[in-house]
């Protein structure tokens, strides 16, 4: 695909972001604050970086995407409709009884999809496992996974961090939505993650540190992830509900839809924003 540039990528979160409160609004439930968030990152990635083709989901020599919090499913399916994978009519079938898109994904209901994801924790495994079977069939292929800050509190996640280290998956980059928020609360409250940036050093891997709003941060860190001889690690500080102001680092918004008022104010406020 033509990459889009800064400009454009700013106007596609935008219509991405709508994309999310539509699609929530209209299910009743969802979880709009991770969604939202991401939304630039995604833009970046499916229109910028990842090499892959909707007219061929399933080449061989495709990047991977792997979603880890697949609660924030609604950012990537609005990026794959947006991408053309599939007609933009089916976002208004979010988590409806026999839909293709489910409150978490399943990777044989749409393609583009690559990964079935629920449990935390589970998708740092999956892209481990992912690498180091492109490297054994030797294609030249990337594998991304997105993963949350909440999810660093589970044990396994660590485990799959030490086995990349170990079989020297250069085809793996991990991007961390650092938004500093989980459903219960702060991640500072919680789980402490913090020094996030010497853990993953110390267990081997590089790390690139981003404003994940800031397009030409997201591209060059990629770009530079893709060419390390070592897993890579990008932490993208965010701002969990990025875009609406009452959303924004508000942990009451990771799972909560919202209702038509709230969602008209706040596709009144990204439209007022391109």
């Amino acid at each position: 695909m033509r990459k889009a540039s800064p400009k454009e990528l700013k106007t596609i979160a935008n219509r991405l972001r709508q994309d999310v409160i539509e699609m929530l609004t209209r299910a009743g439930s969802g979880h709009p604050g991770g969604s939202l968030g991401m939304a630039d990152i995604f833009a970046v990635l499916y229109f910028n970086v990842l090499k892959h083709s909707p007219a061929s989901p399933n080449n061989h020599h495709r990047d991977k995407l792997v979603l880890s919090n697949g609660h924030i499913c609604p950012i990537l399916y609005a990026s794959l409709a947006r991408a053309g994978y599939f007609p933009l009519v089916k976002l208004k079938t979010l988590r409806r009884l026999n839909s293709q898109l489910q409150g978490h994904p399943h990777n044989l209901s749409l393609p583009g999809v690559e990964v079935s994801s629920g449990p935390l924790g589970q998708g740092i495994s999956q892209a481990v496992g992912m690498a180091l079977a492109a490297r054994l069939d030797k294609r030249e292929q990337q594998i991304f996974c997105i993963s949350s800050d909440g999810e660093h509190n589970e044990g396994q996640l660590w485990e799959a961090v030490m086995s990349a280290k170990k079989f020297k998956l250069n085809n793996l980059i991990v991007i961390v939505d650092k938004n500093g928020i989980q459903i219960d609360g702060y991640t500072k409250d919680i789980m402490p993650l913090d020094p996030l940036k010497k853990k993953y050093l110390s267990f081997g891997w590089q790390v690139i540190e981003i404003n994940g709003h800031n397009y030409k941060q997201i591209i060059n860190a990629l770009n530079k992830a893709r060419q390390t001889k070592a897993p890579v690690a990008i932490i993208a500080k965010t701002i969990l509900g990025k875009g609406v102001s009452f959303m924004e680092n508000d942990f009451n918004w990771h799972g909560k839809a919202p209702n038509k008022i709230e969602a008209e104010k706040a596709l009144k406020q990204l439209k007022n924003a391109v």
